[in-house]
């Protein structure tokens, strides 16, 4: 199985180095503490609307995209934590 990668990876390895920007950088360019957007980059925190909305217009992507790198990551890790197989589909009469 593949490791579920936390959108905060994303943020470090395509964005911030890629683009040579500092966590600090980022964090004051922004208007989010340099500490809030290091515990993304390692995983503590999620992607907020907020956050995806800040961080979307400074690299100019959209907010959808990381909100739903945010979803798909949350959805991943309940899945792996819960089991539904005692959950019968509704049928409709």
């Amino acid at each position: 199985m593949l490791k579920n990668i936390h959108p905060g990876e994303i943020l470090l390895e395509e964005f911030l180095k890629e683009f040579g920007v500092s966590q600090n950088r980022l964090g004051r360019d922004i208007g989010m503490s340099p500490r809030a957007i290091n515990e993304i980059v390692r995983g503590k925190r999620s992607i907020t609307a907020n956050s995806a909305l800040r961080i979307a217009k400074y690299f100019g992507t959209s907010p959808e995209f990381w909100l739903n790198l945010q979803s798909n990551y949350d959805l991943e890790e309940a899945a792996n934590e819960i089991d539904l197989r005692n959950i019968k589909e509704f049928e409709a009469a």
